[in-house]
């Protein structure tokens, strides 16, 4: 059952990118303004701006650019920059590296303390852990994200002098010797992820917590701790892991704020970088990667989903 369940997802993902790399292709053909006129500047004469095109093969049929564009993807050439006249992979490689650096230990602190809490939360409905649980996860993800990173800045870099202000990482840096600039860009997205986990979980806790089996198995002698962690929680926590997979995606290449307050390399600012520069192969190769990670955490829910609930069958 497992290994169909591989392969009918596998079929899924393929699908998936193909449509998705349509979509992303077509996407940047929308963009406003010339590459070729961006790449050369505003007093460029038209005459250079056309051979240019020329030169990029902006002038050929879009479906022969986009054909063309994904069979050397397929290959692993991924094109050169327009920006920076550098090979796109190893760009995006690195920075997915960083990316992923700091996706990792933003989980590893979000995801156990906020079902902690919020497992807490559920078993105590409308009590005080409840309450203040629920309140507090609100009002951290009231704040901006910019908010959190600056509060964060200036009282674990500034006042205590714990953890460096400023994340700027070099190229190559082994994850142990990033540790420490990661803490601060980790802490606040774990604040932006808490509220969201956190209150679906209390939420799912609470609803299974009423459910006819639970009184029934207290009814038969059941150890409350039995029902909690062999019942209660294989049901309530299956919606969390799909948060958690979304998650996962936003976390490779959708905090640009995060990235910016702390100046963190990572593929968020590469990819401002490529809008701005109309950088179409970095653009379309960076959008891609952030599909392929979505995707596979969403494979990776699947997956887990069947793990936690047996009787989950998927056809």
């Amino acid at each position: 059952m497992m290994g169909r369940l591989l392969i009918q997802r596998l079929g899924f993902l393929l699908l998936t990118l193909l449509l998705t790399s349509a979509l992303i292709f077509a996407a940047t053909q929308f963009l406003p303004g010339d590459v070729a006129r961006v790449i050369l500047g505003r007093e460029a004469g038209e005459e250079a701006v056309a051979a240019l095109r020329e030169e990029l093969g902006l002038n050929r049929p879009a479906i022969v650019q986009y054909g063309s564009w994904l069979g050397r993807f397929v290959r692993g050439d991924w094109g050169t920059s327009f920006g920076t006249d550098l090979p796109v992979r190893p760009l995006v490689v690195e920075r997915l590296r960083n990316s992923l650096m700091l996706a990792v230990v933003a989980l590893v602190l979000a995801v156990p303390l906020s079902v902690v809490l919020g497992v807490w939360a559920g078993l105590r409905e409308h009590g005080i852990a409840d309450h203040v649980i629920s309140l507090g996860s609100l009002a951290v993800v009231g704040l901006p994200e910019f908010v959190t990173g600056v509060l964060l800045i200036e009282l674990l870099a500034h006042r205590l002098d714990l953890l460096p202000a400023s994340s700027p990482i070099a190229p190559g840096t082994g994850f142990w010797e990033a540790l420490p600039f990661l803490i601060l860009p980790s802490l606040t997205a774990t604040f932006v992820l808490l509220a969201y986990i956190a209150r679906l979980t209390r939420a799912e806790v609470a609803e299974q917590m009423r459910r006819p089996y639970v009184r029934t198995a207290v009814l038969k002698g059941l150890p409350r701790w039995i029902v909690v962690f062999k019942h209660v929680l294989r049901n309530a926590l299956l919606p969390t892991i799909t948060v958690i997979a979304i998650s996962f995606g936003w976390l490779i290449g959708g905090i640009i704020v995060i990235e910016n307050v702390f100046n963190y390399p990572g593929l968020g600012r590469l990819l401002l970088f490529a809008i701005d520069r109309r950088d179409f192969p970095l653009l379309q190769a960076i959008a891609i990667v952030v599909v392929i990670g979505v995707v596979f955490a969403n494979l990776l829910a699947d997956i887990l989903y069947a793990a936690v609930n047996p009787r989950i069958r998927y056809k």
